[in-house]
């Protein structure tokens, strides 16, 4: 297994470099570096990644509320100019995810605020989510074609009604990938906790699409200081023969991360090696 951990996490809590050292130290094989292309230094940041021997496995999309320009990265949006914005964004992060010798970025559907919509619960009919989903589907051949050109995997990642509500679950998702050649998926922990049944069941619907896992707990803390069973969500992993990074997306509030970021990855290796040697005794 290979063990990642985003970058975006920490980006507004200390200079990268300091992350760096502490996180080589710790035993992460790599990071993934956050989509905010005109933020990033990339020779120095490839030197310091060098020096530390850490690699980058992709780039993290700064979607939605996650960033001070998120909100205008919408790729289901009604507004041409928004639209063609959103996919320069990811052109730009494809570029820098190929400097950076990274070889995933992931993709988020927002589209503009639509009137109906429950606000409560962030509920849009399944009629709503057809038409969404027929617009995404020529927008991301068009940019799994400009990945494919700088060697990059396109994974769409399905976020928590909460965040947007037009790809929220694997299998709204997957009705995208089977229209898409090349399109991978990314399925994230937190977000499975509140939108799927069970994740076994998620992860094996998906298992012709997974490229990538983000690891958090149900409170976005790293894996093991809440009360998701990650034995269940490694043990279909190990099923269905997932070879991608398991990378971690925590919520960090301060410097004071270390035992934490330490914690969830020798937790998360633990379940694993258990369910290794189980396997193998069997």
């Amino acid at each position: 297994m290979k063990y990642a951990i985003t970058l975006a996490s920490f980006r507004k809590i200390e200079p990268i470099e300091d992350t760096l050292a502490t996180l080589a130290k710790q035993g992460y094989d790599g990071i993934e570096m956050f989509g905010e292309p005109n933020e990033v230094d990339t020779k120095k940041l490839l030197d310091s990644l060098n020096s530390y021997g850490l690699s980058v496995c992709g780039v993290t999309g700064m979607w939605g509320s996650i960033s001070r320009d998120g909100w205008k990265r919408k790729l289901l949006s009604s507004d041409p100019t928004l639209v063609q914005g959103s996919e320069q964004y990811v052109i730009d992060c494809l570029e820098m995810c190929s400097i950076l010798e990274g070889r995933e970025m992931n993709v988020c559907l927002f589209a503009d605020d639509a009137q109906g919509v429950d606000r409560t619960h962030r509920i849009i009919s399944a009629n709503d989510k057809e038409l969404y989903a027929a617009k995404a589907v020529p927008i991301m051949r068009r940019l799994c074609r400009k990945a494919a050109d700088y060697g990059i995997q396109l994974v769409l990642e399905p976020l928590n009604r909460y965040s947007t509500p037009y790809c929220a679950t694997a299998k709204d998702a997957i009705a995208i990938a089977q229209q898409v050649d090349s399109l991978g998926i990314l399925l994230d922990t937190f977000h499975m906790n509140i939108e799927e049944d069970l994740f076994e069941d998620a992860i094996q619907s998906a298992r012709n699409f997974l490229r990538h896992m983000h690891f958090a707990d149900n409170n976005r803390k790293m894996p093991g200081f809440a009360h998701i069973d990650f034995s269940t969500i490694v043990k279909s992993l190990i099923e269905i023969g997932y070879d991608g990074y398991f990378s971690f997306e925590p919520n960090v509030p301060d410097k004071n991360y270390e035992h934490a970021t330490r914690y969830g990855l020798d937790f998360i290796k633990r379940t694993v090696k258990k369910l290794q040697d189980k396997s193998t005794s069997a």
